[in-house]
Formats: structure tokens, C-alpha cells, sequence
């Protein structure tokens, strides 16, 4: 009823989209012409799906001026650097000049076989989501009638990948003690706090508390963006990294509030996670042979180590900024103090292994 007249009513789906459309009054047109009238609407609309599912279209056309662009409007700089990059030098090289629609799902598994052969589970495991994702969305936009990259397997026997292990206790005291002070108070926010390199990089000085870091932002490659998983958090400092960013206060040339913590030679930007490792970490990490722990090994040592000494996997878990499933991540929450309780826990155990071992090197030269 429009305004209190009986009308013929169309709806129908158009680029995804519900559409609706009022084709007159019931006294003025029958059923049949308003069916012919929707019927004109829709015959432009069901000519261009045919003619879509029609295209052809080769696999690496279609990655690069339809899958990439469209992908990077919501992957942050990280996943899209180096997705772009896997799918560039290890997919394209092999289907690029491929008709999409001609591409099956036993010739896709085969390609995963034959880079289990040369690559880690783990490399296989993001090529397997980038071909189902690249055929899932030829699929919606009606390019292929179904996804042949949809029940891909992972190969159970994959090239092993490099080990990447924690560091011991006696490696976490060598590891800081070879580093200069701005370094060392980067290396403790990694072990000690958890934090991602592109979260201690982007701090500012009003991020830092007495007792806590304010993860409001991640930088890579020079870009500013939000946390991983959009997330900001509150992360408790221990007292020896919060001793240490009192020392580092004192000597940072630029100790204002809006200032970065780490700043660059210009002292505009924050300094390059990538040019900081190669310039300051590896030249002292290598006199100790330590330069193969880097911030993956530093974050997966603070995950390791509060297991170890039976601090609450939640208070870790949101201490890093990682999750411990739906009904953990969604329905609890780890408050400051808890979390204060986790890092100063770890702190100490360091402190007291640390002074242990001092006490025996003592008692084995006397």
C-alpha cells in the first residue's frame, strides 16, 4: 500500500545490493505488465552476470588488477608487504598465464605438494589461504561457478623450518647485558612486557606510566597504523624495565610527552625496527652469539617463560596481546594489577637466577 492505494511492489538483488522499486497502481496495471516491467528491469542485470561468468580471464590478470587491489583495502602494511610478496614469487610464477576457470583443484594440490618439498608447513599453510581466498573471490564476482581451491590439504610432511626457540634464562641476562641502554629497554619491553617490535618503536613518551604502556599504535616499515587485531591495551611494566625507562628518560634527547620514546636521528620519527637491529642489536648480539634471537624469539621467550614459572596463561595472554580462544578472550579480562603480578613475577625470577648464578661464580674462584 502506498498512501493508501494497493501497487505492484519489485524487489530484487543487484551488485549485492537488496533494490526495490514501486511499478504502479493495481487499478492501472495488470499482473502480467507489472511482470513484464520487472522483467525489463532485470534483463540488463542478468545479461551482464552471463557475460561476468562469461570473461576469460587469466589467473595473474585476475590477481593483480582484481584480488590485490580489493584485499588491500583492509589489510594493514604488514599483511599486505608480505602477502603480496608469497603470492608474486611463489603463485604467480606458476599459473600467471593460466585461464582462471581452467585451473582444478587437484593441479592446486599438486602445487602445494611440490612446495612442501622446498618450503615450511608454515609457508604452505598461508599458500594454501591465499589460493582459496584468490578463487573465493572469483567465485562471488562470478567468475567460476564454485571455489576449486576450497578443501586444499596441507601436506603433513613439509621441508623443516627454522628452529625458533626461546632463550634460556642464563641467554635472556647475557642478551641484555650485551646491549647499550636504549636497546636493553627495547630487548625487556620484547621479553619481559611481550610487546611487538612495531608497538615499542611507536611509543611515545605519554604512552609510558609509572607502571604501565599504553599500546595505542604499531608502526612497520615507517607507517603508522593501529595494533594488531585493532585492539589498544594496557600493558603493566615490571620494576626493572620501568627503572630503565627512568635511566633512558633522563639521556633521551627528546623527553617531552608527544615525543617518540625511540626516536630517529632527526628526532621527528621513530627510528627503523629493520636499520636498529642491523646498526645496534646484531654487531653486540653476535660477540655472544645470540644475533639469531630476534623479536619473534624475544616474544616467544616471555610466552615461554611465564608457562614456565605458572603465571595465569590469561594475564600473559592479554599481557601480549594474543588471544586463548572465544570464550577466554571475549567473556574474561585481565585487569593492570594481574597483569602487574605476571611481569613482576618474571622479573624477579630473571633477578634472582641472575644473582644465583653470581653467588656460584663467586663460591667456584674462592
Amino acid at each position: 500500500m502506498v498512501g493508501g492505494r494497493k501497487v505492484w511492489y519489485a524487489q530484487w538483488w543487484e551488485d549485492g545490493s537488496h533494490r526495490a522499486k514501486v511499478i504502479g497502481p493495481c487499478s492501472e496495471i495488470t499482473k502480467s505488465q507489472a511482470q513484464a516491467q520487472l522483467a525489463a528491469i532485470l534483463a540488463p542485470i542478468n545479461q551482464g552476470l552471463t557475460a561476468s561468468a562469461g570473461r576469460v580471464v587469466s589467473f595473474g590478470e585476475f590477481v593483480e588488477k582484481q584480488f590485490l587491489p580489493w584485499q588491500e583495502l583492509a589489510w594493514k602494511e604488514s599483511t599486505a608487504v608480505t602477502t603480496a610478496q608469497r603470492i608474486n614469487s611463489l603463485i604467480l610464477p606458476v599459473f600467471r598465464h593460466r585461464l582462471l576457470k581452467s585451473i582444478s583443484r587437484e593441479e592446486l594440490q599438486r602445487f602445494l605438494v611440490h612446495r612442501a618439498q622446498t618450503h615450511s608447513k608454515s609457508v604452505v599453510s598461508h599458500l594454501r589461504w591465499d589460493l582459496n581466498a584468490i578463487f573465493n573471490l572469483a567465485n562471488s564476482d562470478g567468475l567460476l561457478l564454485f571455489n576449486p581451491a576450497a578443501e586444499l590439504r596441507v601436506p603433513r610432511r613439509c621441508k623443516e623450518g627454522r628452529t625458533k626457540r626461546a632463550l634460556t634464562e642464563e641467554e635472556v641476562v647475557a642478551y641484555l647485558a650485551a646491549l647499550e641502554l636504549p636497546e636493553r629497554l627495547m630487548a625487556r619491553l620484547a621479553i619481559f612486557e611481550g610487546m611487538r617490535p612495531g608497538e615499542i618503536y611507536s611509543l611515545r613518551w605519554r604512552d609510558l606510566s609509572a607502571d604501565a604502556a599504553a599500546v595505542e599504535r604499531r608502526i612497520y616499515q615507517g607507517v603508522l597504523d593501529t595494533p594488531k587485531n585493532n585492539r589498544s591495551r594496557s600493558a603493566a611494566l615490571s620494576s626493572g624495565t620501568a627503572g630503565l625507562v627512568n635511566q633512558w628518560r633522563e639521556l633521551c634527547p627528546t623527553p617531552h610527552p608527544d615525543a617518540w620514546v625511540f626516536p630517529s636521528a632527526t628526532l621527528r620519527t621513530p627510528l627503523r625496527a629493520d636499520n636498529n637491529w642491523k646498526n645496534r642489536f646484531r654487531p653486540a648480539l653476535e660477540k655472544i652469539n645470540l644475533e639469531w634471537a630476534s623479536w619473534q624469539a624475544l616474544r616467544k621467550t616471555n610466552a615461554t617463560l611465564m608457562h614456565k614459572y605458572g603465571i595465569d596463561p590469561k594475564a600473559g595472554a592479554d599481557q601480549r596481546g594474543h588471544g586463548l580462544g572465544v570464550s577466554l578472550a571475549v567473556y574474561t579480562e585481565s585487569d593492570l594489577a594481574r597483569k602487574q603480578c605476571a611481569v613482576e613475577l618474571l622479573d624477579q625470577a630473571i633477578r634472582r637466577f641472575r644473582e644465583d648464578s653470581e653467588d656460584r661464580r663467586k663460591v667456584a674462584g674462592s
